[in-house]
């Protein structure tokens, strides 16, 4: 319930509130409200290395909850790269939406170059986009290979690329697939086992930024992706 009414507080907020405020405020609101959220379902984050300092950033991560987006934003709020079906959800698909992510329709082919623009425009504004490019949620015990079609937008720029590796552990410190947002789970049933947890810590791993000038988008992806299967032990 205190979730709940949570969730109703950040949508009214975003909707009424959002309109009348600058840009950093927002951003500090996004924070604030993401922290808060942890709170009520007791997930504690420990941050091993630190995201690389100043804006022109691209966050690459591994995915494995719908969890993922609010830990991260509860470290410095950014704009993410969300697959459509997202945008459908009740309420959490508002929400997320009116905080700023960008939506990709994987159906259509060309959609990617669309929301590649959308995220150049997003650096060139002073936010920090994340994308998940695995391109789907895994349990946390594996990592799958990254793509690299929205990786692009950040060589144009000329920025860094920022692994971040996530990794979520139970109350006895042992790595957690409760969080595991996969298959055929629903929402309210990752929802329901969460709130079933005494206790989830979440390890963000940072590794060095890769400086992203120069370089293609596939090799950048693929040095991402050894430095997170790295920071992971996978």
């Amino acid at each position: 319930m205190r979730t709940a009414l949570h969730l109703c507080e950040g949508l009214a907020t975003t909707v009424v509130v959002f309109p009348w405020l600058s840009p950093d405020s927002r951003r500090h609101r996004v924070r604030h409200w993401s922290a808060r959220l942890l709170r009520m379902l007791k997930v504690e984050i420990r941050v091993v290395g630190a995201l690389h300092d100043g804006g022109n950033v691209l966050i690459v991560a591994n995915h494995v909850s719908w969890l993922d987006i609010f830990v991260l934003n509860s470290v410095r709020p950014m704009r993410f790269v969300a697959k459509s079906e997202l945008a459908r959800w009740p309420l959490l698909g508002r929400l997320v939406r009116d905080v700023g992510t960008l939506f990709v329709e994987r159906a259509r082919r060309h959609d990617a170059h669309r929301v590649a623009v959308e995220a150049r425009e997003a650096l060139a504004a002073g936010d920090i986009v994340a994308v998940f490019p695995e391109g789907t949620t895994t349990d946390g015990t594996q990592l799958l290979p990254f793509k690299s079609s929205l990786l692009q937008p950040i060589v144009n720029a000329q920025g860094a690329l920022q692994p971040v590796a996530m990794r979520y552990r139970g109350a006895d410190g042992a790595l957690s697939t409760a969080v595991a947002y996969v298959g055929e789970t629903t929402f309210l049933a990752s929802f329901w086992r969460i709130c079933g947890e005494r206790s989830i810590a979440v390890e963000l791993i940072m590794p060095p930024a890769l400086a992203a000038q120069g370089r293609h988008r596939r090799e950048l992806a693929s040095s991402a992706e050894a430095a997170i299967r790295e920071a992971l032990g996978l």
